[in-house]
C-alpha cells in the first residue's frame, strides 16, 4: 500500500481567539504521537501578495475592497499546489485561516467578540474592531449552517489545554478518515 494522505485540518477564528496558539499545539502534539504535520497561516506574508496583504491590514496602505478580497484568494491559491503535494505525501496541513475567512473572515460563535477585545494586541491591525468582527461572525454563523462543509464548532473561551485536547482528538478522527480518501475540494 502506498503513502496514505494528510488531511486538511483549518482553524477558524476571530482576531486572538488562539487559533495560532491551538496551530502551534496541534501540530507538536500529533508530531509528537509519530503523526507527519506542518502549520500553514493565512494571509502567508512571506510572498509578495502576502506583503501588499500585510502592508493593508497594518494601515500602511489603502486598497479598494475587491482588491483586497481578490488579494487575499490569490494568496490562498499561490500555495494551493504545495498544498497538495504535502497532502499526497502523507503530512497533515494544520492551517491557521484559510478559504472560509475569505467568506466571513471569522467563525466565532463559540467566543464574544468583547472578551477578544481584551486579549493583547487587538485593534492593531485594520479588521480588529468589535463591531467588524461581530458582523463576520454572523456571516459565519451563515456558513456554519451549510450541510456540505464539515464543521466543528469548538468554544475557544475555555482553557488553552481543554480546548487542545477536543482540537487533538476531533484532527485525529479527521486524520483517519481522509487517509484513505482522495484530496477532493473545500467546499462545493
Amino acid at each position: 500500500m502506498g503513502v496514505r494522505r494528510g488531511a486538511l485540518i483549518v482553524l477558524e477564528g476571530v482576531d486572538r481567539a488562539g487559533k495560532t496558539t491551538q496551530c502551534k499545539r496541534l501540530v507538536q502534539a500529533l508530531r509528537d504521537s509519530g503523526k507527519e504535520a506542518e502549520m500553514m497561516r493565512f494571509p502567508d506574508r512571506t510572498t509578495m501578495i502576502g506583503q501588499l496583504i500585510s502592508s493593508y491590514l497594518e494601515k500602511k496602505s489603502n486598497l479598494e475592497d475587491h482588491t483586497v478580497h481578490l488579494l487575499f484568494s490569490a494568496n490562498r491559491w499561490e500555495q494551493v499546489p504545495l498544498m497538495k503535494k504535502k497532502l499526497e505525501q502523507g503530512i497533515s496541513l494544520v492551517v491557521d485561516r484559510y478559504a472560509f475567512s475569505g467568506v466571513a473572515f471569522t467563525s466565532a460563535k463559540p467566543v464574544n467578540p468583547a472578551e477578544v477585545a481584551g486579549r493583547g494586541g487587538f485593534g492593531d491591525e485594520r479588521y480588529e474592531t468589535s463591531v467588524f468582527q461581530r458582523a463576520v461572525q454572523q456571516k459565519f454563523e451563515q456558513l456554519i449552517k451549510d450541510p456540505s462543509v464539515n464543521w466543528k464548532v469548538i468554544d475557544a473561551a475555555r482553557s488553552i489545554e481543554d480546548v487542545h485536547t477536543e482540537i487533538k482528538t476531533l484532527s485525529e478522527n479527521a486524520i483517519n478518515i481522509a487517509e484513505n480518501q482522495p484530496i477532493g475540494e473545500l467546499w462545493k
